[in-house]
């Protein structure tokens, strides 16, 4: 039987030629899948041989990803805010670039006394978990898809966050009001989809893609109600695309929301918007 660095190496060459970018590191995630050794250990038990049922599971992976299915959903798990979450193709997969809005959500609970927070449009419920998670704020979640809160409430039980779920076409089920309302809402413009990566535009959930248009649909949709359902003196984030940042801004402002910022990512793209309810 073949050894583990024969099996890797074979699986980096295949992906290399495919012209997959991140051949290496897909290799070594999708070996250590297989065979339950960590990155490490592929290294210090290269010589171990591996078992035709992990050849034949291995080989199932490696078509996936070549026809350009995203790692997370081949491993069916990814890592946010140093949580490991479950995903699925009913849900958007969690991005490090979502995790600017979870620090600044954390940040304002922190430096204003937050108690109650909403996440709308929560996917795989990665930032409501986040929040959650690193603060005792009391944090409600909710999302049009049953399908992707089947997974939320799972990631909710795994890692141990105490959150609440509702199905809801935005606030249609909404029956409370929050201190911070924050959400990662679609926000493509539809004519862009079709150009985006094949591993995006072809394996993630539309519903969770299209934000009409502009790309602005439920900024709007969202902005034009949000002031009902937000406590005096609390705020609304939303994460946006690199090019939203002003008209985002001008949507909060015209909807008489002060204290406006767009602020930017690692990268220096604006990221989020945070604007406050007098």
């Amino acid at each position: 039987m073949p050894t583990v660095k024969e099996i890797l190496n074979d699986t980096k060459k295949r992906l290399k030629e495919q012209g997959i970018d991140t051949y290496s590191l897909d290799s070594s995630l999708l070996v250590s899948e297989v065979t339950g050794l960590t990155k490490i250990q592929l290294v210090t038990h290269d010589r171990d041989e591996v078992t035709e049922e992990q050849i034949n599971r291995l080989e199932n992976l490696v078509k996936e990803r070549l026809k350009n299915k995203p790692m997370q959903y081949i491993l069916g798990h990814c890592e946010f805010m140093g949580l490991d979450f479950k995903v699925t193709e009913n849900t958007l997969i969690p991005r490090g670039d979502t995790e600017n809005i979870v620090e600044e959500v954390i940040a304002t609970i922190e430096n204003s006394g937050y108690n109650t927070v909403l996440d709308m449009c929560t996917g795989t419920g990665a930032i409501a978990i986040s929040v959650a998670h690193y603060t005792k704020a009391k944090v409600t979640a909710s999302d049009i898809s049953s399908k992707a809160l089947e997974v939320a409430r799972e990631n909710a039980k795994i890692l141990n966050a105490d959150v609440n779920f509702i199905e809801s076409d935005l606030f249609e089920n909404i029956n409370e009001t929050f201190d911070v309302l924050v959400s990662n809402p679609p926000y493509i413009e539809s004519e862009v989809i079709p150009t985006l990566m094949e591993q995006v535009k072809d394996y993630e959930p539309m519903l969770a893609l299209d934000g009409g248009k502009d790309g602005l649909d439920f900024y709007r949709n969202i902005i034009n109600q949000a002031k009902n359902y937000i406590n005096q003196n609390g705020c609304i984030v939303f994460e946006i695309g690199y090019n939203q940042g002003g008209q985002v801004k001008s949507l909060l402002e015209n909807a008489g929301f002060v204290n406006i910022n767009v602020k930017q990512d690692l990268a220096g793209l604006d990221r989020l918007v945070i604007g406050f309810k007098l």
